[in-house]
């Protein structure tokens, strides 16, 4: 929800977060973190950053840019804090309460938050078999999805300010939550002529846990001269989770009798995945204009996932093929420098970060392994080279353009990396591919920046290449692979939709953000124009698709500002956004748009008190889908995950600059007494 409200971040009705049409790298406080979005509590987060073309300061596998998300760290003297609670529907429930406390030394921090939501989301596909030009079959299906969500979590820390050059700070963060679901599909099957000849009734009882968490521990020193310091971060994740779903299938004639026998599938999974990070940065402002930054980083990930599948017969649980186990192992060594100063009138920022990067897999039922090593050899080592370059101009009148360029790496990830493969849906199933390897990315922008008075514009013209670039390739599934499948409850016409590296894509595209203030009106226009152009081969088969596709948004904020008390401090929001058709490999995302609308009122003294009324997709207009077109099929889908909500939540602030505590030899230290 955040997210929306951001110019060049688009969210698609799973959740999944885009920056101009690519995934990009989360940060929490300047860090990678093991949480999604979804798992960051809204009321925990100060700001959210930006980074479209990360500079070798920043990791090397941020292909898709940087979301930084920085949560609240109140250091407010005194004891102070913010309570919120809401309800809303669909069966919407949140709370939250974070607590501050500066008081000599020591800054400490808390926050708890509650959040459930609901919904049913509404599926629906249609498909066409083929063989040599003309349709064999026809099946279609609607789908029905429940969804309850619940998340919590609980955030601590504390800032010990050492003296007046060391500060140590530490945090901690649990989050866990629970996601069940309840689908029911309908399917129809009919031949070539149209003609109904089987029905198909599928449900799916699913549960999923997860319990994550998060130790940071850093460490700042700050030398004499302003701007002048070093960091440590030491920094561990970890979390474990499980899942289970139960699948009931049962076929009939047109007229309700049993077509064949019903087929019952189970699954059970766990995973656990740890992650530990050490970074250590360095920055010099050498002179006025001049600065050196340097750093080191290691990155360790352990990981592992289980998941068995068994066909139901009778009582009897036998043990299906497409069950997994699944180990890996992630290192990333990686050096940076980066070095700023002014020649003539334009600044300029060169840096290079040299990353070694090593993925070890392991099939553990087959024995099989996987992964890769970058680079392979000293032969290779521009595999591990990341330069960045920016240019910068001040034209003047509040005008600055600026030329950067950049190259990136992106991993496959586990679930691209894993063969288990998705039977939730058996019309379309996915599955991993161990063979993958990572994507290169080029990037060069040209952005122009004019502040004024009003508001500001930005404009930005960029291009990126990604050679290897990881994309989907769909395909009927064989009759090799349904046999293999066993009792699966697999359609013969299913088709398999996995991961492959292309031999590149490239996006050449142009950015408009326009900020313009008016007395109590603001007016946010985004739009982002882009030409994709996919270069794909799989065997003989060629994948290759290229198009133009365009995305906008736009946010209007009005202040009310009258005599009255009852309309007074009331401020209104309203966004729109539009998706446009865009090229995949093989056929098109179809279009997506919705409408969002919040009323805030805040009241009592100093405006300590705020109510807030917000309905998320207005018209009820959000669901994502795609067009197949190949010589075998072709498809037409549709799927929502959200549907429109109504949220209705309080907000309070409080606090105590004069709150004293009595400190553990039985003095009273007061909260003033060093804002450090």
């Amino acid at each position: 929800d955040v997210m929306r409200n951001i110019p060049s971040v688009t969210v698609d009705v799973d959740g999944s977060v885009q920056l101009r049409n690519v995934a990009p790298q989360i940060f929490v406080d300047g860090r990678p973190t093991i949480l999604t979005l979804q798992q960051i509590p809204a009321d925990d987060i100060e700001r959210v950053e930006l980074i479209t073309n990360p500079s070798a300061k920043f990791d090397a596998a941020t292909t898709g840019g940087i979301i930084n998300v920085v949560l609240k760290k109140n250091r407010k003297s005194g004891f102070n804090g913010i309570a919120s609670a809401g309800i809303g529907s669909p069966s919407i429930l949140n709370g939250n309460l974070s607590l501050n406390l500066r008081q000599g030394k020591f800054n400490l921090f808390a926050s708890g938050n509650y959040n459930k939501s609901g919904g049913t989301g509404k599926g629906e596909t249609k498909r066409e078999n083929k063989r040599n030009g003309s349709v064999t079959d026809y099946f279609n299906q609607l789908s029905e999805t429940e969804r309850l969500r619940k998340f919590s979590s609980f955030r601590f820390g504390t800032d010990f300010f050492i003296d007046n050059r060391n500060t140590l700070s530490f945090s901690q963060n649990f989050v866990n939550g629970k996601f069940s679901t309840n689908q029911a599909q309908d399917q129809q099957y009919l031949t070539g002529e149209k003609f109904l000849y089987k029905t198909g009734k599928r449900l799916t009882l699913s549960d999923s846990r997860f319990n994550k968490s998060n130790s940071q521990l850093n460490y700042k020193h700050t030398f004499p001269k302003s701007g002048h310091e070093f960091t440590t971060d030491i920094t561990y994740n970890s979390s474990s989770g499980s899942n289970n779903s139960q699948l009931s299938n049962y076929y009939f004639h047109p007229d309700g009798s049993e077509y064949s026998n019903s087929q019952f599938v189970n699954n059970r999974g766990n995973n656990t995945n740890d992650q530990l990070t050490v970074q250590m940065d360095y920055e010099n402002p050498i002179t006025e204009h001049s600065k050196f930054e340097m750093g080191l980083r290691g990155y360790k990930s352990s990981n592992a996932n289980v998941l068995n599948s068994y066909s139901v017969n009778n009582g009897n649980e036998f043990k299906l093929p497409l069950s997994t186990n699944v180990k890996y192992d992630e290192t990333v060594l990686a050096a940076y420098s980066t070095y700023a100063d002014v020649w003539k009138d334009i600044k300029y920022q060169v840096g290079l970060r040299v990353e070694k990067s090593t993925f070890n897999g392991l099939l553990v039922d087959s024995n099989r392994s996987f992964g890769y090593t970058l680079p392979t050899n000293l032969s290779h080592i521009v595999d591990g080279l990341f330069p960045s370059l920016y240019l910068t101009k001040d034209i003047g009148n509040e005008q600055e353009i600026q030329l950067n360029f950049s190259r990136r790496v992106r991993r496959p990830s586990f679930w691209q990396l894993n063969p288990f493969i998705d039977i939730n849906d058996p019309l379309n199933i996915s599955q991993g591919n161990p063979d993958l390897r990572p994507e290169y990315t080029n990037s060069i922008e040209f952005n122009y920046n004019k502040q004024s008075s009003n508001g500001s514009f930005l404009g930005v013209i960029y291009f990126h290449n990604n050679k290897a670039d990881i994309t989907r390739y769909s395909d009927t599934i064989s009759a090799a692979q349904l046999a293999q499948l066993g009792n699966a409850t697999i359609e013969p016409s299913a088709i398999l939709n996995t991961f492959i590296n292309a031999q590149y894509t490239n996006r050449i595209g142009a950015e408009f953000t326009l900020q313009h203030k008016i007395g109590n009106f603001e007016v946010i226009p985004n739009i982002n124009l882009q030409y994709r152009t996919v270069k794909a081969n799989v065997g003989k088969l060629d994948l290759g698709n290229e198009g133009l596709n365009w995305e906008s948004k736009i946010i209007f904020n009005y202040k009310l500002a009258t005599a009255s008390k009852i309309f007074n401090n009331t401020n209104l929001q309203l966004s729109a956004q539009y998706q446009s058709p865009r090229v995949i490999p093989q056929g098109r995302n179809k279009p997506q748009y919705q409408t969002d609308f919040a009323l805030r009122k805040e009241f009592l003294k100093n405006n300590a008190a705020a109510i807030t009324f917000s309905i998320n997709d207005v018209f009820n207009t959000n669901r994502y889908g795609q067009v197949y077109d190949t010589d075998n099929y072709y498809q037409d889908s549709y799927n929502r995950w959200n549907v429109r909500s109504f949220r209705l939540k309080v907000t309070y602030r409080f606090g105590n600059r004069d709150f004293t505590l009595l400190n553990p030899f039985g003095k009273k230290s007061n909260s003033r007494d060093d804002d450090n």
